[in-house]
């Protein structure tokens, strides 16, 4: 859950997909075809493996052109192929073009580029003024306020239009209830707050400064829920976030090392006997740039 491997955004993927805001991304779409004069140009912070534009490009429709920005070589590296085996199982083309890809499909297509820029450092090389729209999947969470006003500053200047999916709001709530449960939610939420290559991260409160600095340019913000559901059998994915918070948490709160394992230890009995569930908070977020 720490890291970012091609595993745990595969395995991460369905659960983002049926959480996000349905709503919002039809008023992206409807909004951004009334606003379109050209080829929609797209740019995703942190793309991954190609997830953002696995979910969002058939939702907006038309003909785009995304250039997805990533430094993580293995990911880089596995996102022709996600893309690729994403297409066949929807029924898409697909081929290599010069410079990136082509999907096509009867309402949409979607030229893909890739920008291996490391964003904690080389923000200013990013070109926003190119773009109608600037996106990211559980990004914001991980930045630092100084960050994020200055990504969004550029997002202004360009006039674009933003959707940032899938930020963590600090809230865990498992069925059913444990003692301990929001003495290991908040020792997580701790770590979340720690450099995480970007400066002391925003963590749980990054939906919400967002939204506050992007009024303060004079966009039209609205948020909304996008909670992860984690029913009892879903064994892969309740393991893989009981790592990583038993981990994070015991880093923060290593005088609890005993009470967090024993928590941990119980949890995992009742994820095997089918008898664990989990709503993870996550916050949506749509901003439209003043005329």
């Amino acid at each position: 859950m720490n890291g970012f491997s091609a595993e745990w955004l595969a395995l991460r993927e369905p659960y983002d997909r049926r959480a996000r805001s349905a709503a919002l991304e039809r008023r992206l779409a409807d909004g951004l075809a009334a606003r379109r004069t050209a080829p929609l140009a797209v740019i995703d912070l942190g793309g991954g493996t190609g997830a953002n534009l696995r979910h969002l490009a058939p939702r907006l429709g038309g003909e785009q052109h995304w250039r997805i920005v990533e430094n993580d070589a293995k990911l880089l590296a596995a996102l022709p192929r996600a893309i690729a085996a994403w297409a066949m199982r929807a029924g898409h083309g697909f081929r290599t073009v010069e410079g990136g890809w082509q999907v096509e499909s009867t309402h949409f297509s979607a030229a893909i580029s890739l920008a291996p820029l490391d964003l904690a450092h080389e923000l200013p090389a990013l070109a926003p003024d190119r773009a109608c729209l600037v996106t990211a999947s559980a990004l914001l969470d991980l930045v630092s306020g100084a960050w994020l006003d200055a990504l969004l500053r550029r997002c202004a200047a360009a006039r674009a239009a933003v959707l940032f999916a899938l930020s963590y709001d600090g809230t865990i709530d498992w069925a059913p209830a444990h003692a301990d449960d929001a003495l290991v939610r908040d020792a997580f939420n701790a770590h979340q707050h720690r450099d995480k290559g970007f400066g002391a991260a925003l963590g749980p409160s990054a939906a919400a400064m967002a939204q506050r600095l992007l009024a303060g340019l004079g966009y039209e913000v609205e948020v909304a829920a996008s909670d992860w559901s984690i029913d009892s059998g879903a064994d892969a994915m309740a393991h893989a976030l009981l790592s990583g918070w038993v981990d994070a948490a015991i880093e923060a709160r290593p005088h609890a090392h005993e009470t967090i394992s024993r928590w941990r230890a119980q949890r995992i009995e009742a994820i095997a006997g089918a008898r664990a569930a989990a709503v993870v908070g996550h916050r949506d977020l749509l901003g439209w740039a003043p005329p």
